[in-house]
Order: structure tokens, then C-alpha cells, then sequence
């Protein structure tokens, strides 16, 4: 564990060392022209042609075919590449990063007992870059980083000391005795603490979502069910009433029918998971615009992050694989229902394990590519990480589309992702708030001026 902490640091500090280097080119104007062959107009669902992105700062000023360029302007040409606004990821948890080899279980008692705060959160500075890398601009970071961790990252990457994505944090997140630990001694039990904020009765559930929100919590997370265990209705509709009045949204951990029926009862901004859910309840959620977010791992994660890693025979890896493929369909029809009875979908990858060959942003994009088997159209999956899920965050003012005012977080990708949504897999260009983060087209960069 100690050794892939010092590589992670390693690779951290050589990657943002490079990119924060951008910050500091010698009279660098502070005005980019993005020439762009097609930039997807994601309420529309179309694409608009041969459009310029003035980008002044950290915000794009104007877009269109024909603004003029100042005399000033940097100006990058992205060849016939199709621009799209930066990706959001409303489930992220970017201070763990599990071993599949080993249970859940271990792996939670290992993370908090082995690694401080301080190793997590330069844990998730790494992550966060690489999430950045793969063209998520925005994260919902939900809990399971240490006391505050989330809180330190999210301060550290607004204050330019290192290059991230944009944190929403939850801080801990709220639950039930035990969190989602397994059964551990008694004098061990402390260490829950470490991860959860525990709540028994609505007093505690008010007293836990003022604290959270004193701890800087941008919004509060729930856990709601770890069958068997379970809050009660009066508990999650204090914790909602106290959020809302305080100015913060809730996401609500609710895996089984029942605990997704609390959370609609006591109002709730969003449902994580909901892999068990009625028709009933999502037509209540449909009804009160409560927000799904589907984080549905697809069987190659799941092959490649939790069964070849634990040495399976072949007896158990053919019975491993069979349960990975029932669990996705059983994922996707709910998802597939979800959407057609109208149910708004905000895209949420949930990725906490390491998977081989593949970083965690790359890893956590082939979780939104997987919504297509519910029968979700390419624009409808673009639309739940961008302007959907820019809605559950209520930052839809800042970010979610290409639109003036807005920040310049913008993203290219070589073909077209309306007839291929496999195209988000294959970021080639980042810019987040202006600044170029990764650049691998054929394009040129130079000064207008000089023309």
C-alpha cells in the first residue's frame, strides 16, 4: 500500500508539474480562439459547423461563425474534430482507489487504517488529474474520503496549487450505525468514524448536516440502506429539511426498493444506484424530478477490476462472469424504465476500485458509454453528463453546455459522438476554465498577429 501511494505521489507531481507550468508562460495573452469544424449544441442535439470560441480568462466571451479575432489572440485550430462541453461525473469518490484481489470489506478497513487524510487526498489529486485528463471537468465527489479530505482537494485545485477537475464535496457522508463497514469488533469501531458522520434519531441527523455544512460540504450525501440495516423516514426527511434550509442539495445511497421509496417520501435532490426499484417509485421520482444517478459498471470493469485479480479457478471465474452479466442486465432494464417513464437521468460513475491498464477518469467514462445497452440515444447520454447533470449541481449557469458566459471547459473528440458515443473514450482535447490541459490533435497554435 505504501508503494502505490509513492508512485501515485511520483506520477502526480511529474503530471501536474507539467500542467501548472501552463499557467506561467511568459506574456501569454489571455485570449484564446478555439477554431472548431463542429461544436454540439447539447439542447438542441445538433451540431453547429465552422464555429470560433472566443475565450477570454477563464470563460468563453462569444461563439460563432464569424466573431472577429483580436490582433492578440492565441488561436488553436482543432482540425475536423467535434467539440463538446467539458464531461460531468455526479458520482465520483476520488480519495479511494481499491484493490481488487481483496473484499470490500478489507479494503475499507485498509484504506482508513493505512493511509491519513493527507496520503488520500494526494491519492486523489492524482485521480482527479487523470479524470481531468479523460475530459471530466466536474465531479460530484460523494464521500469515503477521510474527515474533510475531499473538503483539503477541492480547496487546493480552486486555489491553483494543483490541476484537478471541479469538486462539488459532500464531506462524510451521513449514515445508519456502521456505514457501509462489515461487522468489525467493538473497540474497533472507531474507525467508522473516519468515514461516516453517524446518525441516531432526527436530532443528530440535524446537528450531523450543520456540522457538515460548517465542514465547507457543498452538498450532503446519505446512506440510507447496508442490507439489512436502514434509516428511517423521519431521519432522511430531517436531514433533508435541514439541507434545503441551509442551501444544499442531498444525495440519496439507495440501493433496494425500499430505501429508494424513503428517499422520495423525504424529498431528496438525487438517488444513487437505485439498482432495485419499482415502477411505482420511479414514477414518483418522475413526478417530483428527483434525479437517478445510474452508476452501471460494465462486465468488462467488472472482469478486469474485481475477478482476475483474486486468482479465481475456472469453475468460479465462469460463475463470476455469469453474475457480472445478470447483474448488468438487471441494472439496465431499470434504467431503460427509469428514462421512459421519464425519470431525469445525471450521469454518475462510482468508480473506487483500480482498474488494470486504464486510468480512473478512462475507466470511469466506459460507465456512461454503458447506458447505451438501456437504449439511452447518444444525445441523451451526452445530455446526462453535461447539461442534466449541470442541473442536479445547480451550476447550470456556470457549466453543462457551450454557451457564452460560461466557464471554458470544452473537451474535442475526433468522430462524431451522436452515431458513435464510443467517440467519449477517445478525448483528444481538455481545456478546463481556459486553460489547456491536453492537446493531442493534429492542430496549430499561433498568434493572430502574426497573420
Amino acid at each position: 500500500m505504501k508503494t502505490t501511494v509513492s508512485i501515485v505521489v511520483v506520477l502526480f507531481l511529474a503530471g501536474g508539474g507539467i500542467l501548472a507550468s501552463l499557467r506561467q508562460i511568459p506574456g501569454r495573452s489571455p485570449i484564446t480562439v478555439l477554431k472548431c469544424a463542429r461544436v454540439l449544441d447539447v439542447v438542441s442535439g445538433k451540431c453547429l459547423q465552422n464555429v470560433r470560441i472566443l475565450v477570454e480568462g477563464e470563460k468563453i466571451k462569444s461563439l460563432g461563425p464569424d466573431i472577429d479575432i483580436p490582433p492578440t489572440a492565441l488561436i488553436i485550430d482543432l482540425g475536423n474534430s467535434t467539440v463538446l462541453p467539458g464531461l460531468i461525473d455526479c458520482h465520483t469518490h476520488l480519495l479511494e482507489n481499491y484493490d481488487g484481489s481483496i473484499s470490500e470489506d478489507d479494503n475499507i478497513i485498509l484504506t482508513v487504517t493505512k493511509l491519513s487524510t493527507a496520503s488520500r487526498v494526494l491519492l486523489g489529486a492524482a485521480q482527479g488529474l487523470e479524470d481531468l485528463q479523460a475530459g471530466i471537468t466536474t465531479v460530484r465527489d460523494l464521500g469515503n474520503s477521510g474527515i474533510n479530505g475531499d473538503i483539503a482537494l477541492r480547496e487546493a485545485i480552486n486555489s491553483g496549487w494543483v490541476i484537478g477537475p471541479r469538486i462539488i464535496a459532500s464531506t462524510r457522508a451521513l449514515s445508519m450505525t456502521g456505514g457501509e463497514f462489515g461487522a468489525v469488533s467493538p473497540s474497533a469501531q472507531k474507525m467508522v468514524d473516519q468515514e461516516y458522520a453517524i446518525i441516531t434519531g432526527v436530532e443528530e441527523a440535524q446537528r450531523t448536516v450543520r456540522q457538515a455544512v460548517y465542514d465547507g460540504a457543498d452538498l450532503i450525501k446519505v446512506i440510507i440502506d447496508q442490507d439489512p440495516r436502514m434509516l428511517s423516514l423521519k431521519e432522511v426527511r430531517a436531514i433533508v429539511q435541514e439541507a434545503h434550509r441551509m442551501g444544499r442539495k442531498v444525495a440519496a445511497h439507495a440501493i433496494f426498493d425500499d430505501a429508494m421509496r424513503i428517499a422520495v417520501e423525504a424529498g431528496v435532490d438525487s438517488i444513487e444506484h437505485g439498482f432495485v426499484a419499482s415502477d411505482d417509485v420511479l414514477k414518483r421520482m418522475a413526478e417530483k424530478k428527483i434525479f437517478l444517478v445510474p452508476t452501471d459498471w460494465p462486465e468488462a470493469f467488472r472482469i478486469e477490476a474485481l475477478l482476475k485479480p483474486r486468482n479465481l479457478t475456472l469453475e468460479q471465474l465462469t460463475n463470476g462472469l455469469k453474475e457480472a452479466k445478470i447483474r448488468t442486465q438487471s441494472r439496465t432494464n431499470r434504467l431503460k424504465r427509469a428514462v421512459e417513464m421519464g425519470v431525469p437521468i445525471a450521469g454518475g460513475a462510482d468508480i473506487y476500485y483500480r482498474m488494470p491498464g486504464k486510468t480512473r477518469g478512462e475507466a470511469s467514462v466506459m460507465v456512461f458509454v454503458t447506458y447505451a445497452r438501456s437504449g439511452m440515444a447518444a444525445i441523451d447520454i451526452i445530455r446526462s453528463i453535461t447539461i442534466r447533470a449541470a442541473e442536479l449541481l445547480g451550476w447550470q449557469s456556470r457549466i453543462g453546455s457551450v454557451d457564452s458566459d460560461k466557464f471554458a471547459d470544452l473537451i474535442a473528440v475526433e468522430g462524431d459522438p451522436l452515431n458513435d458515443i464510443g467517440q467519449l473514450e477517445k478525448v483528444r482535447f481538455v481545456m478546463k476554465g481556459g486553460i489547456v490541459i491536453k492537446n493531442e490533435l493534429a492542430s496549430t497554435a499561433r498568434q493572430a498577429k502574426a497573420q
